[in-house]
């Protein structure tokens, strides 16, 4: 399975087996989270078989064995959250494509704990965590905006990059399902806006990241 692959199969998962991730997993993981981190200069950082940071997630309901998770977080600058929900997207999709399962958690979790566990520097933000593991099923896609509804391209028929990108930012995950972003283009240019909320920040880096794998970066460039 490829990201792009990946973007079609990925639902949220919040029961999980009592199966722990392998060393040669979880190896593959961090090599991902160093190169992400360098490239974002953020702090992202995995933490396997550890459920106190999560008592408050799990008592939400309908949730199961969530013992390992990803601490999304870095330096107190203005674009920091685009950068974490930029790389969390990476990361969530590269999870799928190793047979895991994933849960964005943006509130309902420790952060002293997760700060703790994850060795997140005392000066960093943290922005939310993202629940792996092997789930004990795959999830349900969620309902769905059209591609009407979320974009406009001026000028004659948009272009099958653009139609391809819209159509995988659809199938990304935001806060309620709100699906409150606009992606714009003409020509060669694009751009991408979420309405403000209080993860508008997070969702921008999540929309740009699913637009690319589908658009074909090559494609495109933002205005």
């Amino acid at each position: 399975m490829n990201i792009d692959e990946a973007i079609k199969e990925r639902h949220m998962v919040r029961v999980y087996k009592k199966q722990p991730i392998p060393a040669d997993v979880c190896k593959q993981l961090n090599e991902r989270i160093k190169a992400l981190n360098e490239g974002l200069d953020v702090f992202m950082s995995l933490v396997t078989n550890d459920s106190s940071a999560l008592n408050t997630a799990v008592k939400i309901g309908f949730t199961k064995n969530v013992n390992n998770y990803i601490v999304l977080s870095g330096k107190n600058e203005s674009d920091l959250e685009e950068k974490l929900g930029y790389g969390g997207a990476d990361l969530m999709l590269f999870a799928q494509t190793l047979g895991l399962n994933t849960w964005w958690v943006s509130e309902q979790f420790n952060k002293g704990k997760a700060r703790d566990n994850g060795g997140i520097p005392g000066s960093n933000l943290i922005k939310g965590i993202i629940v792996i593991g092997y789930g004990e099923n795959n999830g349900v896609p969620h309902k769905s905006k059209s591609t009407f509804d979320v974009s406009k391209f001026d000028g004659a028929t948009p272009p099958f990059w653009f139609i391809r990108g819209v159509g995988s930012a659809l199938l990304a995950p935001t806060a309620n399902n709100r699906q409150a972003f606009k992606i714009e283009g003409h020509d060669n240019k694009v751009t991408i806006t979420c309405s403000k909320g209080r993860y508008s920040g997070l969702e921008l880096g999540i929309i740009k990241y699913f637009f690319e794998v589908g658009a074909g970066r090559e494609n495109f460039i933002y205005e």
